[in-house]
């Protein structure tokens, strides 16, 4: 049995991300996340950076690479 990541639109996506949407430059089933390394299914992306242009897994991991490029978002005020 074949999962989605396999076969031929099992390869890794090139995506162009932008305010609110993305578009793929290279056809693909999957991107991964910058920070954990996870695949995330293409129907399934909701987070990314445009400034960097990256894909986050989920939330969290689009806030521990916020932090880590911007290390004063840790302390409170």
């Amino acid at each position: 049995m074949m999962n989605r990541f396999e076969g031929p639109g099992g390869k890794e996506a090139r995506i162009r991300y932008l305010d609110g949407d993305f578009q793929v430059t290279s056809p693909g089933a999957f991107v991964r996340c910058a920070v954990t390394g996870e695949s995330i299914p293409l129907d399934e992306l909701k987070y990314w950076s445009v400034a960097r242009q990256e894909p986050y897994v989920n939330a969290i991991a689009s806030l521990r690479r916020e932090i880590e490029m911007h290390p004063e978002l840790r302390s409170r005020r």
